[in-house]
C-alpha cells in the first residue's frame, strides 16, 4: 500500500498489545505521519511497513504483525521467520516511552604494548553533562552496539544517562594482537605486563582524556566472559572506576565453571565454545552433522561414537589444533595452567563496590558469582561486596519474563532486580543518586516467590542439617538411619544417563534446548536402573533452604574410577493447582565429582577397587521452600552424558585420550551406617 495512509485509518489498528502470558513486556502500536509505529519500553520506536491496513512488517525482519478482532477484543498476531508466532491482546491505549538519542562513534585505542583495540562510543546528546562512563568489555563484537542495542539490551541504564562504551577485547573482532582464553593475571610490577586488567585500565585512561564531557567515573558490567572482564577491572583498578558488576563472570572454567566442574570435563561445551571461539576473529558456527535420514545428528549419539574427547578433536574438521583444545588434552589436571587462570586467587582485597550477580539455574557459570562474592568477603571492611541470586539461567535477569521453563516466578524478576537494585547501584557509585539500600544479598527465593534481603549470605540462622540417605532408599532427618547397608547400580558408560531429553542440539544452535535444560522434568531418567533414588516422607510443613547444598557420599565402586552426581530434587504433588507441574520433579542443586581428584585436584589417583571412600562435594547455593505436601528427593548416577564425558571407570592417566577398552561397566554401591551415613547437608532455616 502507498505510504501516507490517514492517520484516522492507523488508528483502528493503534494501541497496547500484551501477550497474557508475559504481561510485562506489551507492545505499543501508534500512527505518525502515515505509518504505523512500534515501540515497548526496549524497542526504539520505528516505523512498519504496510503491507494492507491490516497487516504489516518490520523492515529487514522476517516479522510480521497481524491486527485481527474477535468476541474478545481486537488482537494481535506476530509471526516470525521460523515459524512460531504469538498472539497479543489490545489491553489500552498506546504507551509512548522515553527514548534518549546517542551519537556513536568508534576508535582504536591503543595500549602500553603498542597493540589497538577497538572500541564503540555511544555519547547521550539530550542529558546535559557531565555524565559517567559505563563500559561493557566483550569477545563477541561491538560492531552492533547501537542506540537501539543499549536500550534492547539495558533499558533502565540507557534511561538513566551514561556514555555507554563497548569494547572488542585484544584478538577479537576489530581490535588487535592474540586473543588468550580467559588469559591470566600478569605481574603487575612490570610495567610492560599485559592481561584483561591491564588493558582495560589503559582503556579508560584514553576514554578520560578524550570523551568529552566526563564526570570523570567509570563502571564496568558485563555478563559471563564478560563478567570475567568486568571483574578483571576490579584489579588493579585504574582510579576512575568506582563501580563494577560482575555478572555470571567465569571465574575459573576448571573448578566450576564454563569447562570443568569439579574435575569432571563438560564434553559439549568445551567442544562447541572452544570451536566457536577460536576457529577465527569472530564467532563460528558449530553443527554435529546430518544422520543417515539427512537430519541433524542426535549429540549424544554424535559423543558417543566418537569417544574420548582427543577422538572428538580428531574428527572435527578443524585444520588447526585450537588453544583451548590443546590445553584440555595436556592439562586434564588443576595443573599451574588452570591455577594461573583462576580469578578467585586474586580476590583478597575489595578494591571498588562490586555487585556480583548469578542464577541459580545458571546452566554455565553458576560457580563463578558465588564464588567471587565469598572470596571478597572476608575482605569487605567497607561494606562493599553485594550478592543477588535469583533462579535465573545464564543472564535471564536481563529478561522482564514471569517463569523460567515450568518454574513460574508470579512478577516479573529480572525487571524488578534491574530497575530497583542494578541501576540504583550505578546511580548511587557513579552519579551519587539516593535509593540504592541493598546492604549485603538480594535472592528469589523459589517456592515462596519472594524476595529475600540478608545481611550475609548464607543467613546466620541457615544451619547445615544432615539429611541421611538410608539403605531402604528413605532419607532420616534428625535420627540415624533404621536400614542401613547400601544401594548399589551398575554405571555402563556404553549406555549413559542422559542430562536431558534427547535430541541434544549443539550448545547455541537455532534450536538448541541447552538454555533450561537445568530445569527439566527428572521423571524421564528417575526410573533408571543406573540412577540411586533417596525418598524422604512427604513433610506436614515448609522445609526452607537457604545456603550451600553438600554431597557427603560413602562409596566404593568395582572400578579404579568413577563419577559421582548428586541431584537434590523437589517433587510437586499429583494434585499441584497447576496442571503441568502435577508429579514434576524440578532439581533444585546438582553436581558431578570425578572420583580421581578425591584426595588433590593436582594429582589424581586411582581408586582401589571395592574399597570404601568418602566423597564430598558442594551443590551450590540455594534459596528454596519446599512447600507442605512436596516430595523431597536425592538422586545419584554416574553418568551425566554428555553434558560431560564419560570416565572409563577403569583408572587411566588422561581421560581425555582414553581408548575404547578403557571403558568397563562397573557397579557402584552408596553406603548407609552408623559409622559412615552417606548424607546430603541441607542449610535449613528455622
Amino acid at each position: 500500500m502507498a505510504q501516507g495512509t490517514p492517520d484516522a485509518t492507523l488508528d483502528q489498528v493503534s494501541g497496547e498489545y500484551t501477550n497474557t502470558s508475559e504481561p510485562d513486556t506489551p507492545l505499543s502500536f501508534y500512527a505518525k505521519s502515515g505509518k504505523l509505529y512500534v515501540e515497548s519500553e526496549r524497542h526504539v520506536p520505528g516505523p512498519l511497513a504496510e503491507d494492507s491496513t491490516t497487516e504489516f512488517h518490520l523492515p529487514d525482519t522476517k516479522i510480521t504483525y497481524r491486527f485481527t478482532s474477535d468476541a474478545e477484543g481486537k488482537k494481535l498476531v506476530v509471526s516470525y521467520g521460523d515459524g512460531s508466532s504469538i498472539t497479543l491482546r489490545r489491553t489500552g491505549n498506546a504507551v509512548r516511552h522515553v527514548f534518549h538519542h546517542y551519537e556513536r562513534r568508534e576508535a582504536m585505542i591503543p595500549m602500553r604494548d603498542g597493540i589497538k583495540l577497538h572500541v564503540v562510543i555511544l555519547t547521550p546528546i539530550d542529558i546535559p553533562g557531565p555524565l559517567p562512563i559505563l563500559m561493557q568489555r566483550t569477545p563477541y563484537g561491538v560492531d552492533g552496539a547501537s542506540e537501539a542495542g543499549f536500550f534492547a539490551g539495558r533499558p533502565e541504564l540507557a534511561r538513566d544517562g551514561y556514555i555507554y562504551v563497548e569494547a572488542d577485547i585484544r584478538g577479537r573482532y576489530k581490535s588487535e594482537g592474540q586473543f588468550v582464553m580467559c588469559r591470566p593475571l600478569a605481574d603487575h610490577r612490570d610495567p610492560k605486563a599485559i592481561d584483561e586488567s591491564t588493558d582495560t585500565y589503559d582503556t579508560i585512561a584514553w576514554l578520560l582524556k578524550n570523551i568529552p564531557n566526563n564526570n570523570g567515573r567509570v563502571g564496568v558490567l558485563g555478563t559471563s566472559y564478560p563478567g570475567f572482564l568486568a571483574m578483571m577491572a576490579g584489579i588493579d583498578p585504574h582510579p576512575a572506576v568506582k563501580a563494577i558488576s560482575p555478572q555470571a563472570p567465569m571465574i575459573d572454567t576448571w573448578m566450576g565453571d564454563d569447562f570443568f566442574h569439579n574435575g569432571a570435563f563438560r564434553q559439549t561445551y568445551g567442544y562447541d565454545y572452544a570451536m566457536g571461539l577460536e576457529s577465527s576473529k569472530e564467532n563460528t558456527d558449530v553443527s554435529y552433522g546430518k544422520d543417515a535420514d539427512g537430519k541433524p545428528r542426535d549429540g549424544f549419539e554424535y559423543f558417543l561414537d566418537r569417544g574420548s574427547f582427543a577422538e572428538d578433536v580428531k574428527r572435527s574438521g578443524v585444520k588447526k589444533e585450537l588453544p583451548t583444545w590443546e590445553a584440555f588434552l595436556h592439562h586434564p589436571a588443576y595443573d599451574n595452567f588452570w591455577y594461573s587462570r583462576g580469578v578467585e586467587h586474586h580476590l583478597n582485597t575489595v578494591t571498588v563496590p562490586t555487585l556480583s550477580v548469578g542464577g541459580y539455574y545458571d546452566q554455565e557459570d553458576m560457580w563463578g558469582p558465588q564464588e567471587e562474592y565469598a572470596s571478597l568477603e572476608p575482605h569487605d571492611t567497607k561494606h562493599e561486596n553485594f550478592l543477588v541470586l535469583g533462579p535465573w539461567r545464564h543472564g535471564s535477569w536481563s529478561s522482564s519474563s514471569r517463569h523460567l521453563g515450568a518454574l513460574q516466578y508470579g512478577e516479573p524478576i529480572g525487571k524488578e532486580y534491574r530497575a530497583q537494585i542494578e541501576a540504583k547501584f550505578f546511580g548511587h557509585y557513579l552519579k551519587d543518586e539516593p535509593g540504592f539500600d541493598l546492604e549485603d544479598t538480594a535472592s528469589f527465593q523459589t517456592g515462596s516467590n519472594t524476595w529475600h534481603r540478608y545481611a550475609h549470605f548464607p543467613p546466620s540462622e541457615s544451619k547445615p542439617t544432615a539429611f541421611d540417605l538410608c539403605g531402604d532408599g528413605s532419607i532420616s532427618v534428625g535420627s540415624p538411619c533404621a536400614a542401613t547397608g547400601k544401594i548399589s547400580y551398575v554405571s555402563d558408560p556404553a549406555n549413559p544417563v542422559p542430562y536431558r531429553h534427547r535430541p541434544i542440539q549443539p550448545t547455541y544452535s537455532e534450536d538448541s534446548q541447552w538454555f533450561n535444560w537445568m530445569l527439566e522434568d527428572q521423571r524421564f531418567v528417575t526410573g533408571r536402573k543406573d540412577v540411586a533414588l533417596w525418598k524422604m516422607p512427604i513433610p506436614d510443613h515448609d522445609v526452607t533452604i537457604t545456603g550451600e547444598v553438600i554431597a557427603d557420599i560413602y562409596a566404593a565402586t568395582t572400578g579404579s574410577d568413577g563419577d559421582f552426581v548428586a541431584k537434590l530434587i523437589d517433587q510437586y504433588p499429583d494434585d499441584d493447582p497447576d496442571p503441568t507441574m502435577r508429579g514434576y520433579q524440578l532439581m533444585t542443586n546438582m553436581e558431578i565429582f570425578r572420583g580421581r581428584y578425591r584426595t588433590s585436584f593436582e594429582h589424581p589417583e586411582a581408586l582401589k577397587p571395592g574399597a570404601m571412600n568418602e566423597f564430598k562435594w558442594s551443590l551450590h547455593d540455594v534459596d528454596h521452600v519446599f512447600k507442605k505436601g512436596h516430595t523431597i528427593l536425592v538422586e545419584i548416577q554416574s553418568t551425566w552424558f554428555p553434558l560431560y564425558d564419560r570416565n572409563p571407570q577403569t583408572f587411566v592417566p588422561n581421560i581425555m585420550t582414553a581408548r575404547p577398552e578403557d571403558y568397563k561397566a562397573e557397579t557402584i554401591s552408596i553406603i548407609a551406617g552408623p559409622a559412615h551415613a552417606s548424607k546430603i547437608l541441607l542449610p535449613v532455616m528455622p
